[in-house]
C-alpha cells in the first residue's frame, strides 16, 4: 500500500465527541457494490428477477465499517450482501453489512455500514487489510 491510498478522516467529519465509533476511520480510494435484492429464476408461474445491485462510492472505511455514497436512500437495520475493492487488492472483499445510518447529502446520501460477521464472508481479511493499512510503513 501506499500513504497516497489513505489518510485519516476528512475535513468535514463530526466535531469531537460527537462521532460514536470506537475505531479510526480512512478514508481510501475504493468501490463498493451493494445487492439491494437477489435475484430469482423463473418457476411455474413466477417471472424471473434480475439482481438488483448499486455501485456505490467510499467515503471512509474502518475495520467495522464504511460511509458509503449512493444514489439511493437505504433503509435504517437492512442487511445487504456487498463487494468492496481496494486499490492494492486482486480480489473484492465480500462482506454483509447493516445499515446503520442513511442521511441526504449534496450529493445523493451518505449511508454509515456495518459490517457484520459471518462465515460466509471476507470480515477478518477486511479487520487485517484494515489494520495494516494503518500501520506505519
Amino acid at each position: 500500500m501506499h500513504d497516497t491510498d489513505y489518510t485519516f478522516g476528512t475535513p468535514d467529519d463530526p466535531a469531537s465527541g460527537q462521532d460514536k465509533r470506537r475505531q479510526y476511520r480512512l478514508t481510501a480510494r475504493a468501490q463498493a457494490m451493494l445487492e439491494l435484492e437477489a435475484g430469482y429464476p423463473a418457476s411455474e408461474g413466477v417471472v424471473a428477477s434480475p439482481l438488483r445491485k448499486i455501485v456505490c462510492g467510499v467515503r471512509d472505511i474502518s475495520a467495522s465499517g464504511l460511509c458509503l455514497l449512493t444514489q439511493k436512500d437505504l433503509s435504517v437495520g437492512a442487511l445487504h450482501p456487498m463487494s468492496v475493492k481496494l486499490v492494492n487488492y486482486a480480489e473484492p472483499f465480500v462482506l454483509m453489512v447493516e445499515v446503520s445510518w442513511c442521511r441526504p447529502a449534496e450529493d445523493g446520501y451518505r449511508v454509515g455500514v456495518k459490517i457484520i460477521q459471518s462465515d460466509q464472508t471476507a470480515y477478518v481479511e477486511w479487520a487485517d487489510a484494515v489494520a495494516s493499512a494503518i500501520e506505519p510503513p
